[in-house]
C-alpha cells in the first residue's frame, strides 16, 4: 500500500512535467515513458523528492525529473543564486560571476544554461570557452573581481552523475551565512520563475588569457628551480583520466622546466563516459592502471593522475625493491608539507609568520612535523572551504604555505581557494626532482619522514547501512558512542574525546572544555595514550558511517617499514574490535 501511494504521488508530479508547456518536448517524452513503463523504479527514483541544493551545491544522476540533474534543476539553482546575489550586492553597479565546467556529459549544456540565466538577471558572466580545472575557476573569481562563480562537475563520481558547486567572492565554496541564504532562495524558485532567455551582451567568453595568468602564478610556487634544471629529464607519467587536467597540467610541467613528460594517450581524450576506467577517481588504484603500465615500459620516476575536474591528485612511485606502490592521501599531504617546510627553511624563505592547515581526520604526523620546525598548524573540518576560511582570516597578517586533507586534495597557494591538482602535480614533480638530486626516490623521502617522526598508518573503514532502517541504525550508533564514551581502544586508555556536535572535549576523567570550531558537526574523535586517533562520522552523501583510524608505530630504519606496517595494521583491527565493528 505504501509503495502504491509513492507511485501515485510520483506519477502526479511527473504528469505535471508532461502537461506543462514550461518543459521541452524531449524531457516530456522521457517522463511520459517513465509513467507508462511497467517498472516504476525509474519513475520513483526520478520524482520521489526534489534534488536538494545543499551547502556544497547540487550533485546527482543526470536525467529528467525533480531528483535528477537537468536544465530545470540546474536552472532553479542558478535562478536562486542570481536572486541572492542581486539582494546581497544591490549597491554594485555590475555584479559578475565566473562559469566553468568539466568534461562530463551535459556539463557544457548546463554551463551555457546557467550563463544565460545569470545574464537574464542582469549579472555579467565570464564563461570559459571549454572545460577547465575547478581551481582555475576559483582563481578567475578573484582575478576578475567577481562576486561568485560556479563549476559544473561531479568531481570523481561515476559517469552517470553531474554536479554544481557554488563559490563566493573570495574564490572559496560558500560558507555561512551565504550557504543557507542561497539555499533559501533556491527553494523558493519554481520552473516558471527561471529566466532561461539570456542576454548575450552580458556574457564574455574567456580562455587562454586566464590560463596564461593562472599558470604564471602557479610557476611562482616553485621553491627550487635550480634543482629542476639539474633534473629536467625526470621521467614523469601523467594521466588526466579524460578530464580537465589535460588542458593545463602537461603545459604547467613544461613551464616548470620538466622536459620528459609522458601522457597516457587513451586517457588524453576528453570524454564524460570515462571509457578506460571503472571510476575516474585517482584514489582508486584501478584508475592508475594504464599510467602504471606506461611507467613500467618507460622505467619512469613518478606516476600522477588528476580527477575529472583536476582538483585531486593520486600518485605512485617505486619502492626500495623497484616495485610500483600507491601513495595514499595522508602520505601525499604529509610529503607536500614536509617538503615545503624543510626547503623554504633551507633556502631562507621563512619570515616567521607562516602557517599550514590540515583537516581533523588527516594524519597527526603533520602536526609533529610543523611543531618540530616551529610552524603554526591549524586543524579544520573536512572540506577545502574550511582551509580557505583560515587563509581568508589570516590575510595580511600571516602567510599560508600549504594545506590538505586525506582525500587526495592539496592547495599550495593562496591565490586559489580550493584544492588544486595543477599546482599539486607540478610541486610533486619538483619534490621528485629534489629527491633524485640527492640520489633518492619519493619513497625514500617517505621512509625518512617515518624514521624521524615515527610510523603513522591511516585507514578508513566504511560501514554501509542502506535504507531508512540503515539511517536509523547509524543515528543509534552515534548516539551510543556519545552516551557511552570508550575508555580504552585496543588496550590503550582514551585520554581525550572530542565531540564536534556540542563543541566539547573531555579528558580521561570526564572534565569538559570548549572546542574552538566555527560551527557544530556530527563528528566524534578519540585519542589514546599510545597515539591512536579514531574519528567517526556519518557520510553526508551515502548510507554509511565512516571510521578514520590512525595508529602509531616506531621505525628504527627504512628497512623496518614492512614489519612496522604489519603491526600497525593488526592494531587497526584491534581498535575496530574495541568499538564493536
Amino acid at each position: 500500500m505504501e509503495n502504491q501511494e509513492l507511485i501515485k504521488k510520483c506519477t502526479e508530479v511527473a504528469q505535471q512535467w508532461v502537461d506543462s508547456p514550461l518543459y521541452d518536448k524531449e524531457t516530456q517524452a522521457e517522463v511520459k515513458a517513465m509513467i507508462e513503463a511497467d517498472d516504476k523504479t525509474p519513475l520513483i527514483d526520478s520524482f520521489y523528492r526534489t534534488l536538494e541544493f545543499g551547502t556544497g551545491g547540487l550533485r546527482g544522476i543526470m536525467g529528467a525529473g525533480t531528483n535528477r540533474m537537468n536544465i530545470y534543476t540546474v536552472g532553479a539553482a542558478t535562478q536562486g543564486l542570481s536572486n541572492y546575489l542581486n539582494k546581497n550586492f544591490k549597491d554594485l553597479e555590475q555584479i559578475s560571476v565566473v562559469v566553468g565546467h568539466d568534461c562530463r556529459n551535459n556539463s557544457r549544456l548546463f554551463a551555457e544554461t546557467s550563463a544565460n540565466i545569470f545574464s537574464a538577471n542582469g549579472i555579467k558572466v565570464y564563461l570559459f570557452d571549454d572545460m577547465r580545472p575547478t581551481p582555475e575557476m576559483s582563481f578567475a573569481i578573484r582575478h576578475l573581481g567577481c562576486q561568485s562563480g560556479i563549476i559544473l562537475t561531479a568531481s570523481h563520481n561515476p559517469k552517470e552523475y553531474n554536479g554544481y558547486k557554488a563559490y563566493w567572492d573570495d574564490g572559496a565554496q560558500v560558507l555561512a551565512p551565504h550557504d543557507k541564504g542561497i539555499i533559501e532562495e533556491v527553494n523558493k524558485v519554481s520552473v516558471a520563475d527561471i529566466k532561461f532567455e539570456g542576454n548575450p551582451a552580458l556574457i564574455e567568453v574567456i580562455g587562454k588569457e586566464i590560463d596564461d595568468i593562472y599558470l604564471a602564478k602557479v610557476k611562482e610556487l616553485s621553491i627550487d628551480p635550480a634543482c629542476i634544471a639539474r633534473q629536467k629529464d625526470l621521467k614523469i607519467v601523467y594521466t588526466p583520466l579524460h578530464g580537465t587536467g589535460m588542458m593545463l597540467i602537461p603545459q604547467a610541467l613544461k613551464m616548470w622546466g620538466f622536459e620528459n613528460v609522458h601522457t597516457v594517450p587513451e586517457q588524453m581524450v576528453k570524454s564524460g563516459d570515462f571509457p578506460t576506467v571503472q571510476s575516474p577517481n585517482p584514489e582508486n588504484g584501478e584508475a592508475l592502471t594504464m599510467a602504471l603500465n606506461l611507467a613500467k615500459q618507460l622505467d619512469a620516476d613518478i606516476v600522477m593522475a588528476s580527477d575529472p575536474d583536476a582538483d585531486r591528485v593520486g600518485m605512485a612511485c617505486k619502492d626500495d625493491k623497484g616495485e610500483w606502490v600507491l601513495i595514499d592521501g595522508n602520505q601525499t599531504c604529509m610529503i607536500f608539507l614536509y617538503y615545503i617546510i624543510m626547503n623554504r627553511k633551507a633556502q631562507g624563505k621563512m619570515q616567521g609568520n607562516e602557517f599550514v592547515v590540515k583537516t581533523i581526520v588527516t594524519t597527526e604526523l603533520i602536526k609533529e612535523i610543523a611543531a618540530k620546525n616551529n610552524i603554526k598548524m591549524l586543524d579544520v573540518y573536512t572540506g577545502f572551504k574550511w582551509i580557505a576560511r583560515e587563509v581568508r582570516l589570516a590575510e595580511g597578517k600571516e602567510q599560508y604555505i600549504g594545506g590538505g586533507e586525506e582525500s587526495y586534495g592539496f592547495m599550495a597557494e593562496d591565490f586559489v581557494r580550493d584544492k588544486d591538482a595543477v599546482s599539486a602535480c607540478t610541486l610533486l614533480a619538483e619534490i621528485c626532482a629534489w629527491a633524485k638530486d640527492q640520489g633518492k626516490t619519493l619513497y625514500d623521502v617517505l621512509m625518512e619522514i617515518y624514521v624521524e617522526y615515527g610510523l603513522s598508518l591511516n585507514k578508513t573503514i566504511n560501514v554501509v547501512k542502506p535504507g531508512k532502517s540503515g539511517a536509523d541504525e547509524i543515528k543509534a550508533m552515534m548516539e551510543g558512542f556519545r552516551a557511552n564514551r570508550p575508555t580504552e581502544l585496543a588496550g590503550s586508555q582514551v585520554v581525550c574525546t572530542k565531540d564536534y556536535a556540542v563543541l566539547k572535549q573531555y579528558d580521561a576523567e570526564g572534565n569538559a572544555s570548549e572546542l574552538p570550531m566555527p560551527e557544530t558537526s556530527n563528528v566524534l574523535q578519540w585519542y589514546t595514550a599510545d597515539g591512536t586517533k579514531v574519528s567517526v562520522r556519518p557520510s553526508g552523501t551515502e548510507p554509511k558511517i565512516k571510521f578514520y583510524v590512525e595508529v602509531k608505530g616506531e621505525m628504527g630504519c627504512a628497512k623496518c617499514y614492512a614489519g612496522a606496517r604489519e603491526a600497525a595494521m593488526q592494531k587497526v583491527d584491534e581498535v575496530m574490535k574495541s568499538l564493536g565493528i
